[in-house]
């Protein structure tokens, strides 16, 4: 596609030509950096088709945080406005709330009061976060998703801020599929990364990888991420330079060590911190185990002929994942056996993007016929491994949705079954022996990837008595295993614990 140098130019000239509005440079002129003219305007507003029009119908820029996102959104937003040359424009900047899009808005209406020539062509309405170039017939204007409809929009170009706080997709997809009447429409959407994975951010993430490594050839498409690869330490100050393109200029070396000194004594900031100045896609919002001191606990998992052992079994669903830890207190080994459908597993693999099949092959996971599991399949297995580990004192169970495979194996197999409630005097006494064992390095899990792979999604609710539990409905992503390991260790504690009615756990049964 050819390359119109005077488009280019013409963007970077306007945007040179505002002023800073907040910090130590405001009232200065802009100057953009380097990697701003080069690998982001010039490419995005220079490359057109033969007709002259711009080859680019969707951008999608990932970066960190401190980099200037905002005030980049901002000027945008004003260039496709007074600059872009379409009579009748619409230009919008979106946000998930209304304190994002007020962000960008209040930018642009600041740059524009600095501004003699822009202030003289226009009028900013603050209260309704619009404004209106009468000359051209055109409009900005900064909308959130709380909004309940952008139907009848004809959206010329769209700054979608900080996408990966959308609550939903129908914004996006509204003003996207408003842009049809428009000669050379823009979506562009400046983020960092998120946590959710069923989003749009993630949707356009993962699709803005493939345009880039060639995986989907499509030439309307253009991406700039910058973003940490998965096994890059996230406390390396290379790292840090080479994913904040703003290093040393709007974000600043001491800021960062400062924050990565943060995320290594709190271990549950350490997400934030890689999320929002390494650009990384985590499990979760908040993280609850530290995964360095995790993976120091692979070791391999030795349970002594007899040594008493206990069993935590979460059943969640017959279409999804099923599964089994087993805890010996004396050595803290711990094996877990998981077991997902087949077909469900092929599809969630494609979808999730979760190595269910290599981890089948390699015997972690097990893999039911069919797109349900067979409780009487799980119920085979305990007995198999009752017969393996002799010591076997107990088996927790949460009585949600086990009661009746629970009655199965204490009445008809002889085993003594302890019901877990899932609630914070249950679950917090073991979550934080869990936490204890990973801190000092006395748990011996093996390296088990699935086991491994659940523990990085759970999310950790506490209460205002700082006790905690795991949240299903607050994670991304499966945590089963971790939870029967959880549930493994409450059995444990509550077999130690003999002056504890059973009423308190499992509650008066009526006969």
């Amino acid at each position: 596609m050819p390359f119109d140098k005077q488009k280019a130019d013409r963007v970077i000239k306007f945007v040179e030509s505002l002023h800073h509005v907040k910090g130590k440079w405001a009232g200065q002129r802009l100057i953009l950096e380097p990697w701003q003219k080069d690998k982001l305007l010039r490419p995005l507003f220079g490359t057109v088709n033969p007709d002259g029009t711009r080859q680019y119908r969707t951008a999608f820029i990932a970066i960190p945080r401190k980099n200037g996102k905002s005030i980049l959104a901002a000027t945008l937003a004003l260039y496709a406005l007074f600059a872009d040359g379409e009579y009748g424009a619409e230009v919008y900047s979106a946000a998930a709330d209304r304190e994002q899009a007020s962000l960008v808005f209040n930018m642009a209406a600041q740059m524009i009061k600095m501004s003699p020539e822009l202030s003289s062509r226009c009028k900013v309405i603050d209260s309704q976060k619009r404004i209106v170039y009468y000359e051209k017939n055109s409009f900005y204007h900064a909308i959130s998703a709380e909004a309940y409809s952008k139907h009848g929009y004809s959206p010329t170009f769209v700054i979608y801020d900080e996408l990966h706080c959308a609550p939903n997709r129908d914004l996006w997809d509204t003003l996207a599929s408003g842009m049809g009447a428009r000669t050379q429409p823009m979506m562009l959407a400046i983020t960092t990364a998120g946590y959710n994975k069923n989003s749009i951010c993630w949707e356009i993430w993962d699709y803005a990888r493939k345009v880039r490594d060639g995986l989907i050839e499509d030439p309307t498409f253009f991406q700039l991420i910058y973003e940490a690869d998965e096994n890059d330490p996230w406390d390396d100050e290379e790292v840090w330079k080479r994913i904040n393109p703003n290093y040393g200029v709007s974000i600043q070396p001491q800021f960062l060590q400062q924050e990565c000194k943060r995320a290594m004594e709190i271990p549950a900031y350490q997400n934030t911190f890689r999320r929002l100045y390494l650009n990384q896609w985590t499990s979760q919002e908040t993280r609850w185990l530290d995964m360095e001191k995790w993976d120091a606990c692979s070791g391999e998992p030795i349970i002594p002929e007899g040594a008493p052992c206990y069993l935590g079994l979460d059943l969640s669903s017959t279409v999804d994942i099923t599964s089994a830890s087993l805890f010996c207190p004396e050595t803290g080994a711990v094996l877990n056996w998981s077991w997902i459908p087949r077909e469900n597993m092929i599809a969630r693999e494609r979808r999730d993007r979760v190595p269910f099949s290599q981890w089948e092959r390699q015997g972690w996971i097990t893999a039911t016929p069919g797109n349900a599991i067979d409780y009487s399949f799980i119920r085979k297995r305990i007995n198999d491994i009752k017969e393996e580990y002799p010591g076997l004192q107990a088996i927790g169970y949460d009585p949600w949705n086990a009661t009746q495979l629970a009655i199965q194996l204490e009445q008809e197999d002889g085993m003594v079954v302890i019901p877990i409630r899932q609630g914070f005097q249950t679950l917090s006494p073991a979550c934080k022996e869990l936490e204890r064992r990973v801190l000092e390095g006395s748990l011996c899990h093996g390296g088990n990837p699935v086991l491994r792979w659940s523990t990085d999604n759970v999310v950790i609710m506490p209460d205002a008595n700082d006790n905690i539990r795991p949240v299903k409905n607050k994670a991304t992503d499966r945590i089963d295993p971790t939870v029967s390991l959880i549930i493994a260790i409450a059995a444990w504690q509550q077999s130690e614990s003999p002056e504890e009615s059973v009423y308190e756990t499992r509650g008066i049964i009526a006969l």
